[in-house]
Formats: structure tokens, sequence, C-alpha cells
């Protein structure tokens, strides 16, 4: 899959979760890029670190020509099925897009995103959820389990 389409699924991917149950399935920082919004270490592992060893060098290969493929199987036990049904949700709604034609209707449907040139600017949850219409409350309760969620997974995460 070209890797611009893999990361514009996996934002939208994470958008909907957010949406619909206040917490992302990837836990990346996104960012406004030229080309819309990006997943910043899944950007890095393709980009800037290809072959890398880890979890993501076992199983997804190097860009070839901006794609990527699967080098091994990486299964699913960690997904939840409401989880894979998302994904296939996004996957069938937008999979089958020309990667920059997807750009282009991104940037028309995510106030998010910001237009930026060259460079990159944060897009933080809150202005994610702003944007999905969640109410002042709703956002600062999602932020509260955002944070907690980060704190235990750095005091677990060897």
């Amino acid at each position: 899959m070209n890797y611009m389409l893999l990361i514009k699924l996996l934002y939208l991917l994470d958008r909907r979760a957010l949406k619909k149950w206040g917490r992302p399935v990837s836990g990346d920082d996104y960012f406004s890029m030229k080309l819309g919004p990006v997943l910043s270490e899944v950007l890095d592992l393709i980009t800037t670190e290809p072959g890398a060893s880890g979890y993501w060098g076992s199983h997804i290969s190097e860009p070839v020509r901006y794609v990527v493929s699967l080098a091994d199987d990486p299964g699913d036990d960690d997904l939840s099925e409401a989880e894979e049904q998302i994904i296939e949700e996004v996957h069938d709604h937008y999979g089958g897009y020309n990667p920059f034609q997807l750009a282009d209707e991104l940037h028309q449907m995510l106030p998010e995103w910001e237009k930026i040139e060259q460079g990159r600017s944060p897009i933080t949850y809150r202005a994610i959820l702003e944007a999905l219409k969640k109410t002042p409350e709703e956002i600062a309760a999602i932020e509260e389990d955002l944070r907690s969620l980060s704190t235990v997974r750095r005091y677990f995460t060897p």
C-alpha cells in the first residue's frame, strides 16, 4: 500500500475511534503537514527508520517507490473486535482512493488540519474532539482519560 494512503487511513481510524469511544487505536501523535494529517511515529518508522528492528521492522517492509507491504503477518490478537470493525469500515470507505485524492478530500473534511507549506504543526486531541462536535465537558473528560492512559503506559511499557 502507498504509505501516504496508509498514514491517512490510520489517522481516520484514530479519529473515528476518538469519536466513538473517546480514545484512539494507535496512541500516536498527530501533525498537520502539507499533504494532510500524519501519525508522527508511523511516518518516522517509514521514512527515517526503514528496516528498524522491533515490531514494525519485523512486520512491515521498507518502502519501495512509496509502497510498504507486510513482511510477516502481525496478527490481530491485540485488537478488539470493535477496533477490527472500524478498521474494516475505514478501509472499505477510503482504501480505494488514490493517496493524493484522499489528501485533497481530507483537506476539505478535517477542520482540525491546518494548511501548512513546510514542516509540521501539532494536531491536538482537543482540536480533533472540537471538530467532532464534542461538548467542552466531554472533551475535558476524554483528555483526562487520555492523560491517565498515557501515564499508565509510561509506567508499564519497557
